[in-house]
């Protein structure tokens, strides 16, 4: 049995479910949410709770996928999803362009314009240097983060560029001079 597959998603008032074949639709106070089943699943609600169940042992490998992707759901759309993500460098930082539309000035010859996609919401902070991003779909929180990081990865010799808060860097050591 699948450690985090038999575990119960608590469901808090509110927050409502709907199977349509291998789709589950999460309702809640901040929006809807979507996620895949794999064939052989089920939900099924026990008092306040949802339990994730198989059919067979052959869908054992999907178990714990399926109650993460539905637990996921449950949580964005009670709490939503943040990320945030640290700008370091002489110069480097970024600032909101309307609503839809992060300007980034990472060291490039030019500036560059990052497209928010639907869903989304990004606060920077007055020094333009910490980037919070929020959402209610923890996979397209994640997805943004990353595409915002590969736009300047953080460099192992100098530790410029944008990370992750709270990402710990080896710093590695330069040349040294010839003798």
């Amino acid at each position: 049995m699948s450690r985090i597959g038999k575990k119960p998603i608590a469901l808090p008032a509110g927050v409502k479910y709907t199977v349509q074949g291998n789709t589950v639709l999460v309702e809640g106070p901040k929006g809807k949410v979507s996620a895949l089943i794999p064939q052989g699943i089920s939900l099924v609600k026990k008092d306040n709770d949802l339990v994730v169940e198989r059919e067979n042992d052959s869908q054992a490998g999907f178990h714990g996928l399926a109650r993460a992707l539905v637990y996921n759901a449950v949580t964005g759309v009670t709490t939503g999803w943040t990320k945030e993500l640290d700008i370091v460098g002489i110069g480097y930082r970024a600032e909101l362009k309307g609503k839809g539309m992060v300007v980034f000035t990472l060291g490039y010859s030019h500036p560059i314009e990052f497209p928010l996609p639907s869903g989304i919401e990004v606060s920077i902070d007055p020094k333009q240097t910490h980037l919070t991003i929020s959402g209610i779909d923890r996979q397209k929180v994640g997805q943004v983060a990353a595409d915002m990081r590969s736009l300047r990865k953080p460099d192992p010799y100098k530790n410029k560029g944008v990370r992750y808060m709270g990402e710990k860097l080896k710093k590695k050591v330069g040349k040294t001079g010839a003798k």
